[in-house]
């Protein structure tokens, strides 16, 4: 999982323009503190990937024992993940899946999924309703898809699919899902976590806290 540090005013800056700084701050906290407990068991080896280097610390405060710690490398996201896989392919890992913090109610069954797919295709993508996606996974070797693409707009998922087309690489694709960026989107995850019984721990705090956030906007 590759997860930022949650430094308010630098972390969800489109959520924290409606429900302030620190509280957007407090649910990207939130975000990752969920997924880590939510994907505890999913995996051979679990890694959080994280940014910046000299926060380890914190983001040690929340990762349980079952998960290792790598600081992010240099340069922009698609260095960043293709130096990851790289490495996690060093190590002898045969398929790797990589995830962000921006969905916390990610359902597990996608990411298990995701590692019985890379058995019959080198690829796999989850794409996100926002032109992105929210997963990424690859077997055997790094995928060309990660340079010289307009990361943090809605043509990531056009333009990463036409690079696997050009390279004759089969894909698998897994259902869409969504990332919580903005007011709308955690209205949304709010709504989906109301209808959503029964809920995990995890979930459940999480739910409480996004209520908590948008009951204060509501009062503004």
């Amino acid at each position: 999982m590759f997860a930022k540090y949650w430094e308010p005013g630098r972390v969800k800056t489109r959520l924290a323009a409606a429900i302030g700084d620190q509280a957007a701050s407090s649910l990207a906290r939130r975000f990752v503190l969920t997924l880590l407990q939510r994907f505890a068991d999913v995996g051979q080896r679990r890694v959080l990937a994280y940014t910046p280097a000299e926060r380890r610390t914190e983001f040690e405060s929340l990762a349980a024992d079952g998960w290792l710690l790598a600081a992010q490398a240099d340069g922009d996201l698609g260095q960043r993940m293709q130096d990851h896989f790289a490495a996690a392919f060093r190590r002898g890992a045969t398929r790797v899946v990589l995830i962000g913090s921006d969905s916390p109610n990610l359902p597990v069954d996608y990411v298990t999924d995701a590692f019985q797919q890379l058995e019959s295709y080198p690829v796999v993508l989850g794409p996100a309703d926002d032109g992105g996606y929210y997963l990424v996974g690859a077997a055997g070797r790094v995928p060309p898809i990660f340079a010289a693409i307009p990361w943090s707009s809605p043509q990531v998922w056009s333009q990463t699919v036409k690079r696997l087309r050009e390279a004759n690489c089969p894909c698998g694709v897994l259902p869409a899902w969504y990332d919580v960026d903005d007011l709308a989107s955690l209205r949304r995850i709010n709504r989906d976590l109301a209808n959503q019984e029964p809920l995990d721990e995890p979930l459940r705090s999480l739910r409480e806290d996004v209520t908590e956030r948008i009951t204060a906007t509501n009062h503004d």
